[in-house]
């Protein structure tokens, strides 16, 4: 059976069909997953079979997978939950619920990094009755179809970016002097996208300011063009149903996460590729960060 891909919309994302990837694969199969993946940006494998070992030798066809380092009896984790479990529980700390408040913005994943993150692969092991889709926004497009003289004025602009700063969106009490007293990577806003050869908008919700700006003109800027692309008609949603599997690009995509009852079970588990070359051993990009987080609580109403 010929791999098949089957559009989601006329431009972006599609379903995956005719490769079983719970089994390894050669580099012919390999490289054609790619160039599927590189020209419609989301794609979709239902019913996948895999387990968690499955799906780390999968995620590793793609690059260098991101990991958290090992600590105490806990070995090096490659998969990140991305669920509402904790020790097979439901996790009701406000904390895992505030951070999850966050995801439901639209971002790339770990734009917040200096190593931009590429190809995140979130697989449903457990799904809840409620929902919990993700949906995509298609920011090759959404660059696309700017005005000219939009695309001339934010051809070489650069911006910072910070998880403190989507986390203060999403509610948690966090002061812009926290923000600005931690380290904020620079993203140019418009790149190439390389494996498509397109340029596309990378900005998002950890996207803070622009470079050189003053923050009145920066946010309006940021705010218009992250409204431009999470427009409709550049959005597909994706539902899941156990042992599905959706990637995506986050150098040419953005995402949010769809919402559902927190009392109802989720076990959503990601694996994320690293756009830089890996590096001679593991390595662990987010201590620095998270040992340096500001201590969030969350805003009080009014």
């Amino acid at each position: 059976m010929a791999i098949t891909a089957t559009p989601i919309s006329p431009r972006f994302g599609a379903e995956i069909s005719g490769v079983d990837i719970s089994k390894p694969l050669d580099a012919e199969t390999i490289q054609k997953l790619i160039a599927l993946q590189d020209k419609w940006g989301v794609t979709v494998y239902r019913d996948t079979g895999l387990d968690d070992e499955g799906q780390i030798r999968f995620a590793r066809y793609f690059g260098h997978l991101e990991s958290l380092p090992p600590m105490g009896d806990r070995p090096r984790l490659y998969l990140f939950n991305a669920g509402n479990l904790k020790n097979g529980e439901i996790n009701w700390e406000e904390s895992a619920q505030r951070y999850r408040k966050g995801d439901m913005l639209w971002h790339t994943d770990s734009s917040f990094m200096d190593l931009r993150t590429s190809y995140s692969m979130l697989r449903a092991v457990e799904v809840p009755a409620s929902g919990g889709p993700t949906c995509f926004a298609d920011a090759r497009s959404a660059y696309d179809d700017l005005p000219q003289d939009v695309k001339d004025k934010i051809e070489n602009l650069e911006c910072e970016h910070s998880l403190w700063w989507s986390r203060k969106q999403a509610g948690a009490d966090i002061t812009r002097e926290q923000i600005e007293e931690r380290h904020r990577p620079v993203h140019k806003m418009v790149h190439v996208h390389a494996g498509s050869g397109r340029k596309t908008l990378y900005l998002g919700a950890h996207c803070y300011r622009v470079v050189g700006w003053d923050w009145d003109e920066s946010r309006e800027l940021i705010d218009y063009l992250n409204a431009h692309a999470t427009q409709d008609k550049y959005v597909i949603s994706v539902d899941y149903a156990v042992g599905d599997m959706t990637i995506w690009d986050n150098l040419s995509v953005y995402h949010r996460g769809g919402g559902f009852d927190w009392s109802e079970r989720r076990d959503m588990r990601r694996a994320t590729v690293r756009e830089a070359p890996a590096p001679e051993v593991e390595d662990d990009p987010f201590g620095e960060l998270f040992s340096n987080a500001p201590e969030i609580v969350v805003a009080k109403a009014g």
